[in-house]
């Protein structure tokens, strides 16, 4: 089961786009989108499945981007309901996580580090995201860019989060084992 993970150095730095760029880039992978939050959206349960696309919520995004589902997971306390999460997608083979928390998913993938303006001040959960990140995306307004050219791995930019370029596409591609699009 493909499993990528998006995560974040703070809020609102466009993870819920890259996402959705990801899953609109790759229409062939039946996505099943699971955003991990800390926050109460006040959902009757932990886990609770969105049913209507659209751009109200990060979850009814995902499922207007192409997602087959997409999922609302609350951490309560900063605990995510491990057993609850592996059998609400135990039957799904692809899976794209919006989370800076890795510790209940089995050995993702891809893991992508998304970077924004380093004016808004870095999470402490996005330090366990870059010491295992596999790239590194960042957005135009970020100046730590220069720094990350030098880093062994990949590094991508994104300019608009609703556009993924054609070097991240294909790298995501062949990192899941995709044949490229035929022309």
């Amino acid at each position: 089961m493909p499993t990528v993970v998006v995560g974040g150095s703070a809020r609102d730095v466009g993870k819920t786009s890259l996402i959705c760029g990801l899953i609109a880039a790759l229409p062939e992978c039946p996505w099943t989108a699971v955003k991990i939050t800390s926050h109460d959206y006040g959902k009757p349960t932990p886990i609770w499945e969105e049913t209507q696309s659209g751009q109200g919520t990060d979850t009814a995004r995902y499922l207007a981007a192409g997602a087959r589902r997409a999922l609302l997971v609350t951490a309560c306390d900063g605990k995510i309901p491990k057993s609850d999460l592996r059998a609400a997608i135990a039957d799904h083979l692809w899976l794209i996580f919006e989370t800076n928390q890795l510790q209940p998913l089995h050995k993702p993938d891809v893991i992508l580090a998304l970077i924004g303006s380093d004016a808004t001040e870095s999470k402490p959960s996005f330090a366990a995201v870059v010491q295992r990140a596999n790239a590194f995306v960042y957005t135009s307004n970020s100046s730590l860019s220069p720094t990350l050219e030098n880093d062994t791995l990949p590094v991508f930019a994104l300019p608009n989060p609703e556009h993924i370029s054609l070097e991240l596409i294909g790298w995501m591609r062949a990192r899941l084992g995709l044949p490229a699009p035929s022309r």
